[in-house]
């Protein structure tokens, strides 16, 4: 018997994790575990997770993502568990005060001024404070978090354009992003959360050297529903032979069949 596609709006919470993972699967064998992240607004209520990690060490958010993506923990933290202002800042758990935004701390070493680094800071798409006490992650087949407040997709380029063409299979958009250089978590998680809209980053510096993102991972952060929106896309392209992996035609061979099919 032929799997029925699970079918949910953006924002909705029934999502089959087993069905929607092995889909996933199929259509993109991505290598890296897909992870969901959830914020809470208190304390007790992340440590209530089921089989939940505390950090016994100072950590960056980086460092906490790839526990879960790189070995499927599941961890729960709050701001004094992160390694300075920057981390804390963007999941709104801490920093975001006048020396935060003022940049001092990275002028000189990412920035030429503080001009320049207090650009950078008011240019990132951060979680406001005062409404979340703590966040966690874990992988989504746990279904731990029931449901996350977003999944993150670490993929490679040729994956992750088709991941996008799947979200824009049906009801169409131009999807836009940004990026802010260092502290790119802000263009993926920091800017899903606060938006509710898929987010594309380029993993930064830091996300490679502390979070051990390979050099050729690229990340989306989206919400359950446009996750399942995309796979959904990505199976009626594979049905119009439009699939990961994407076979060289050969650059010196006559186009017109291929262009024919496809274009």
């Amino acid at each position: 018997m032929t799997e029925q596609p699970v079918s949910i709006r953006p924002g909705d919470d029934s999502v089959d994790w087993a069905q929607t993972l092995s889909r996933l699967d199929r259509v993109l064998r991505i290598r890296t575990t897909p992870i969901g992240m959830k914020m809470f607004e208190t304390v007790e209520e992340m440590e209530a997770i089921e089989r939940i990690r505390r950090p016994k060490d100072i950590h960056t958010a980086d460092q906490i993502v790839s526990m879960a993506s790189r070995l499927n923990w599941t961890v729960g933290i709050t701001g004094s568990d992160l390694v300075g202002a920057q981390c804390a800042s963007v999941l709104g758990l801490g920093g975001q005060d006048d020396d935060w935004y003022s940049g001092q701390h990275m002028a000189g070493v990412w920035f030429k001024t503080v001009e320049d680094a207090s650009i950078h800071q008011h240019a990132m798409d951060i979680v406001p404070t005062g409404n979340y006490q703590a966040m966690a992650v874990s992988p989504l087949s746990t279904g731990r978090l029931n449901p996350p407040d977003i999944c993150m997709i670490y993929a490679t380029p040729g994956q992750m354009i088709i991941l996008i063409n799947g979200l824009q299979w049906s009801g169409y958009k131009k999807l836009d992003w940004g990026c802010v250089g260092e502290s790119a978590c802000a263009d993926s998680w920091g800017r899903a959360l606060t938006t509710g809209e898929p987010s594309l980053s380029i993993p930064c510096y830091a996300e490679r050297r502390y979070g051990g993102v390979n050099d050729d991972e690229m990340l989306m952060a989206l919400s359950p529903g446009h996750l399942v929106t995309a796979i959904d896309g990505m199976e009626a392209l594979a049905k119009n032979g439009l699939r990961y992996p994407i076979p060289p035609y050969g650059i010196q061979t006559d186009a017109r069949a291929g262009l024919g099919a496809s274009y």
